[in-house]
């Protein structure tokens, strides 16, 4: 027993021995290049699926980076953005914003795809001439009523406003560009019972019911006199005798016009100038014996004013190829998710175990001749097969996009 003892002691792994010796023993067990072999290739692959786990994360993450492409002070600032909206990126910048200026599309826009593109208008110096009252202000607005707006005026949709340049900076006390409000007069119009506020340009009664589009019938009775000059706050009253009428106010719908944009990004819009729609009154003749209703007046109270918006058509990037592809704008998000994972949106993609070549991996990538000669290399005709693919197999790309993040293939 004591000689087992004494053998256990000489081999035991005692804390006084050094490293090195600990090294050396551990070297010459027969079990040492096996088990190290064992525990590096473990490791390896353990690093490995994470590494692999967290790239996936990466990719269908929100919060993943797009790249983006600023405009601002005569410059073109090309960056990787994880910000939600065009405001925190443009904080995280440093690209400040003075009083005036306008961002396209708004700070709130949400950045979802590549080549998203920012626009930053400097504000220039402009006089909004209200009157007797003169505004010196900046602003980057595009339009008379935006600039107006933008500089605190309060408008109303009868208001004229139009732009004049500065040719006498003595004269007009002004270096930069002119707006001119031209303010209408509010009257008060009494039509046959219902009482009515609106705003006019017109010289005179009979002017006002001119521009409103109101007809007389030769039993109405108008006060104050038609040739009556207009001042503000008139009461004006139009009735008629004999006759049971109704009125009844309605919406005039928001005229909207749209303007394409070739420096925003495909499908992203802007607002220019902020619309309002109108009201009209609707007045009817009651017949008393059949209740039946009969149009005979439809007043304009206040006009609409037509809402500028523009629509991006900038087709840079893997969205403009998508579209130049004949797919549907709405469709992106599902391509870009498959496309993303199939070959990161590298036409020349080759899988080296199956052979599965292109955009989306077409097995084998011969199948793509068919949408046209310049397969090997064309985005746009590989998309343009790719699509026919999707819509052919799943019946469209987001069912093709659902088998995708079920399977992992498709």
């Amino acid at each position: 027993m004591k000689r087992i003892f004494r053998r256990t002691k000489r081999f035991s792994l005692s804390p006084k021995r050094s490293r090195l010796e600990h090294f050396r023993f551990l070297s010459r067990h027969p079990l040492a290049v096996p088990v190290v072999v064992l525990v590096t290739l473990t490791l390896a692959s353990l690093v490995s699926y994470f590494w692999l786990f967290h790239k996936e994360v990466r990719q269908i993450n929100p919060d993943s980076a797009f790249i983006v492409i600023i405009s601002h002070d005569k410059e073109v600032e090309t960056v990787p953005s994880r910000k939600q909206t065009v405001g925190e990126l443009l904080i995280k910048l440093n690209i400040g914003l003075n009083k005036g200026d306008v961002v396209e599309p708004a700070p709130s826009t949400e950045i979802a795809q590549d080549d998203f593109r920012i626009n930053v208008y400097r504000a220039v110096p402009v006089q909004v001439v209200d009157g007797a009252h003169k505004t010196f202000a900046f602003s980057a607005a595009t339009t008379p009523r935006s600039i107006a707006t933008q500089v605190g005026a309060k408008l109303y949709a009868e208001d004229d406003v139009v732009t004049e340049p500065v040719t006498n900076f003595l004269r007009q006390g002004s270096i930069g560009e002119r707006v001119l409000v031209d303010r209408s007069v509010p009257i008060h119009l009494n039509l046959y019972g219902t009482k009515l506020s609106l705003r006019t340009h017109a010289d005179t009664v009979g002017e006002v019911l001119e521009q409103k589009g109101l007809k007389l019938a030769s039993d109405d009775q108008v006060l104050p006199k038609p040739d009556t000059p207009i001042t503000p706050n008139l009461p004006i009253f139009v009735a008629r005798k004999g006759t049971t009428l109704q009125s009844v106010v309605e919406p005039i719908p928001m005229p909207v016009k749209t303007i394409d944009d070739p420096n925003l990004t495909y499908g992203i819009r802007a607002i220019r100038q902020q619309g309002s729609p109108g009201k009209r009154v609707v007045t009817y003749q009651i017949d008393k014996a059949t209740g039946l209703r009969k149009i005979i007046q439809r007043v304009t109270i206040s006009p609409p004013v037509e809402q500028i918006v523009v629509i991006g058509q900038n087709l840079s990037g893997s969205r403009g190829d998508v579209i130049r592809a004949g797919i549907a704008a709405s469709d992106y998000p599902y391509v870009d998710y498959i496309v993303s994972r199939e070959s990161r949106w590298n036409p020349t993609a080759m899988n080296s175990s199956s052979g599965a070549y292109g955009l989306c991996q077409a097995l084998p990538g011969s199948k793509m001749a068919t949408a046209g000669s310049d397969w090997q290399t064309n985005p746009i005709t590989q998309l343009k097969w790719c699509d026919g693919y999707a819509t052919g197999r799943y019946g469209s790309w987001y069912a093709a996009y659902q088998h995708w993040v079920s399977h992992h293939w498709w």
